[in-house]
């Protein structure tokens, strides 16, 4: 384990004035080993006791140029001269939307928020207003942020605890959330358009929408088999449901246009946050405009006070002006092809059955024997291993997740030195693990 005296030190105090010591469950480890970081630039991070590490976690996404990316950082430093926050309409945020329509197949008007949360919160409040009906179609494994309607059967819910396949149980993500909830629920299985057809089938009067992630980005990458998203197109429109990409992690991340693009599909509404901003805080909910322009006017509520703020607005130009002027994604996809196909190799080469999983700018792999497209499919996953070694990689300076489920990313900064670099300690930690 790497040296951590200051580390501790600081998160003891943290444990006295925060719960569990972090703003976010997902932070915590234990309270001897949970993380405490001092810094970030490029593609690497240093913590309390300024021990070095190459980042594959990337704040869980939002990190698509690199930490502290000096032309994100002078943006936004400029725009806040002016002021952040001001109840009105500014012409920056003009610009930011002008963008987003320019550079998003089919998005033809939006609304800015703070997160992923609030967006798809909001994006379900639009379905169900629009269409008059209140249940709606999630996907099992997928998550789509911390409010009640969508804590049931997330990548972070037991295997066990979900039910049979043809018969799935909403397993709810801790207390708090009322029992009746679930109601407005219909869970299906992911990559299994049968399921979704038989569902609509019997159930398309009461559906509002269908929310999913076009890939699993709680899920190892896990994609769309050939032609599901399409099937799924054309199911909502048979039955008048609202289809809504989750494209908070997919967004500026896959391809400009995000999944839409990567995968020749539009939905009604997408939801986008987490490489928008290259690390500050900004989200937008957005699709068709005859569905978008029914919020307001005394129809579909939709508020919050810093929605595009100055400073989330200036940074997500930004990003959006590198994206759309150098081959940012494409270049990065070609390296974490190389990391990719190199991890395979020194798995392959070892002899560990696995799948390598997801888009190269949002992959993982799973160490299984049995292929796996969905999430049910984790229980052939061996997590012991697997953890093993991301421990290993973690001791000699290499910070992806523990846990499979969350992908690597890989952002701008992530050059062909630091991408062999991770290679030869991967190798390092396959080896020694299975010695």
């Amino acid at each position: 384990m790497p040296n951590r005296e200051k580390s501790q030190a600081v998160f003891d105090r943290a444990m006295n004035v925060l719960s569990k010591g972090v703003s976010s469950n997902f932070r915590y480890w234990d309270p001897d080993s949970t993380p405490v970081v001092k810094r970030g630039k490029g593609a690497k991070v240093w913590d309390a006791d300024d021990n070095e590490y190459i980042d594959y976690r990337l704040g869980w996404g939002p990190i698509i140029l690199g930490h502290a990316d000096d032309r994100v950082n002078e943006a936004v430093a400029k725009a806040v001269e002016n002021g952040t926050t001001f109840a009105a309409t500014t012409e920056l945020e003009v610009e930011v939307a002008e963008k987003l329509v320019q550079m998003i197949p089919g998005m033809e008007m939006l609304r800015f928020t703070n997160t992923g949360t609030e967006a798809t919160m909001h994006a379900l409040r639009v379905a169900r207003g629009v269409t008059g009906r209140e249940k709606f179609i999630k996907l099992e494994g997928q998550y789509h942020g911390a409010h009640d309607y969508v804590l049931f059967s997330t990548a972070s819910s037991p295997l066990d605890k979900m039910g049979e396949r043809s018969s799935p149980v909403p397993a709810q993500i801790g207390s708090g959330i009322p029992a009746k909830i679930k109601e407005y629920l219909h869970l299906l299985p992911f990559n299994d358009f049968e399921a979704a057809e038989e569902t609509v089938k019997n159930h398309h009067e009461e559906i509002a929408a269908m929310m999913i992630e076009p890939c699993l980005g709680n899920i190892s990458g896990l994609e769309p088999v050939e032609g599901y998203l399409a099937q799924l197109r054309k199911l909502c429109d048979d039955h008048g449901i609202v289809l809504i990409f989750d494209e908070v992690k997919t967004g500026f991340r896959l391809a400009n246009g995000g999944a839409r693009e990567a995968y020749g599909v539009i939905p009604d509404i997408s939801t986008y946050a987490k490489s928008l901003g290259n690390g500050y805080p900004v989200a937008a909910f957005g699709g068709k405009k005859e569905i978008m322009d029914r919020i307001g006017g005394g129809e579909i509520a939709h508020a919050g006070t810093f929605g595009a703020n100055g400073s989330s607005m200036a940074a997500a130009k930004a990003v959006l002006e590198i994206l759309e002027s150098s081959p940012v994604l494409d270049d990065m996809a070609k390296r974490g092809e190389v990391l990719k196909s190199g991890m395979n190799k020194v798995l392959t080469d070892v002899g560990i059955p696995h799948q390598m999983t997801g888009h190269p700018n949002m992959q993982g792999f799973l160490i299984t024997e049995t292929p796996a497209s969905e999430v049910r499919d984790l229980a052939n996953h061996d997590d012991n291993f697997y953890n093993a070694i991301m421990a290993y990689l973690y001791e000699n300076g290499v910070w992806a997740e523990m846990d499979a489920r969350e992908p690597w990313f890989l952002c701008e900064a992530h050059t062909d030195e630091l991408i062999s670099e991770t290679l030869n300690k991967f190798e390092d930690a396959v080896i020694a693990v299975k010695n």
